[in-house]
């Protein structure tokens, strides 16, 4: 074997290892491009809105709208790609997307930002369930938590980086401009994804691909009959799921106003951006071999450790008053992402063929309606004192660890089929 043919081969086995195929790859691509514009701008929303004149409750406001959309296009999101296939719901939903970049850079005032925020906030949540259920449908079952971590994997990677060039445009042209340059690079960035993963992503195989009679295989429109399908073990992490999200989404659109407004040493738009890249790198280490280990052994653990890291950021974040110290906090921030692929994973095992994309929405549409309240929440108790916006969100990450550590099952689907 030559040493050309041994580069080959040995590429070869990697690809195969990180469960990369064509269709995957165009979806890995469309992730960081589309991430990459929206977490240069959208992680500095806060202090683009009181900039533009918009307080506290307007903060709030948009965290709330986060959650909401998220729920609500959840569902539609994975209807959508359950009855017209992957490909071609993507081009829809990156075209909606375009166009709130577009709104907030013609139109430089808070309210622009909401109403813009209403179409491209929750991208990812509307494109989530195609997603996963792209990767589940070419990817073999020994390599479905591995393609499902090479996806949060990649998406880290606009979130690391995203944030730090973000800071670098605010630095150097202010917190409005440098924002709505921002967008700018957003929707070019959009607008190359979109043709990349046209020209990537192959045809959906179809209904009766897999030998299924295709009335069989018809998508369930109706949310209320999808959800008597739920597993009983997915609505247990449901439930739990929803406490820690609450802890999560309390503190959430106030860290960076906590970092450079609030602290006794605030810090610079750089040195936030920096953060996060901290945590999306401490993120980007541990998705591997967890994927490794989760698709061998049982995953309740995983979930269990990823909660607990949930838990115990908000808490670390309130003795934090320096920059040293917020790095501590943000590594440990980025090590919530320990079992957060296996978590999706054990929700597509547990769909319904003919509604996977379905069921995932459904999933999110319940968490997020109800989550959405907390980030709402959160705006109230910040106004009151921010000490009790973080002790409150570390209450309910503790609840939410401790119950599916006690009450919640584990759910790994072997490869013969069988649930232990």
């Amino acid at each position: 074997m030559t040493a050309s043919e041994r580069i080959k081969h040995r590429f070869y086995r990697l690809t195969r290892f990180l469960g990369l195929q064509r269709s995957t790859v165009g979806v890995l691509a469309m992730v960081v491009l589309v991430g990459m514009g929206e977490r240069m701008a959208e992680r500095f929303l806060p202090i683009y809105i009181l900039a533009l004149g918009g307080g506290v409750m307007a903060i709030g406001l948009l965290q709330a709208m986060d959650n909401l959309l998220s729920a609500l296009y959840s569902f539609p999101g994975g209807y959508l790609s359950d009855r017209i296939g992957t490909k071609k719901s993507l081009l829809i939903f990156n075209l909606v997307a375009m166009s709130g970049f577009a709104l907030v850079i013609l139109i430089p005032t808070w309210q622009a930002v909401l109403a813009g925020a209403v179409l491209f906030i929750s991208w990812s949540a509307i494109s989530l369930p195609a997603t996963m259920s792209l990767l589940y449908n070419v990817l073999p079952h020994n390599k479905r938590t591995m393609g499902v971590s090479m996806h949060s994997l990649v998406r880290r990677i606009p979130m690391a980086l995203g944030p730090l060039l973000g800071g670098l445009f605010i630095t150097v042209w202010g917190e409005r401009d440098g924002v709505r340059i921002a967008f700018g690079a957003a929707f070019f960035m959009a607008a190359v994804a979109l043709i990349m993963q046209q020209r990537l992503i192959e045809e959906d195989r179809g209904p009766g691909a897999n030998g299924a009679d295709a009335c069989e295989l018809r998508p369930e429109k109706n949310p209320v009959k999808l959800f008597r399908l739920m597993n009983p073990s997915m609505k247990g992490l449901l439930v739990t799921d929803i406490l820690v999200r609450f802890c999560e989404q309390i503190p959430y659109a106030f860290v960076v106003v906590w970092c450079m407004k609030t602290i006794a040493e605030p810090i610079s738009a750089l040195q936030f951006g920096a953060l996060t890249s901290i945590e999306m790198a401490t993120a980007v280490l541990v998705y591997i071999p967890v994927a490794y280990l989760a698709d061998r052994t049982t995953k309740k653990p995983f979930v269990v450790i990823t909660f607990f890291f949930f838990s115990l950021f908000p808490l670390v974040l309130l003795f934090c008053e320096s920059f040293e110290w917020l790095v501590v906090a943000f590594i440990l921030r980025g090590l919530k992402e320990f079992g957060e692929p296996t978590r999706k994973s054990l929700i597509m095992d547990l769909s319904p063929d003919n509604c996977k994309a379905g069921m995932f929405g459904l999933y999110y549409l319940i968490r997020d309606i109800i989550v959405a309240g907390a980030a709402l929440g959160g705006a109230f108790l910040w106004n009151i004192n921010p000490e009790i916006n973080l002790i409150t969100a570390f209450v309910f990450g503790v609840i939410g660890t401790i119950g599916f550590a006690i009450f919640g099952r584990d759910m790994q689907v072997p490869s013969t089929g069988k649930a232990i």
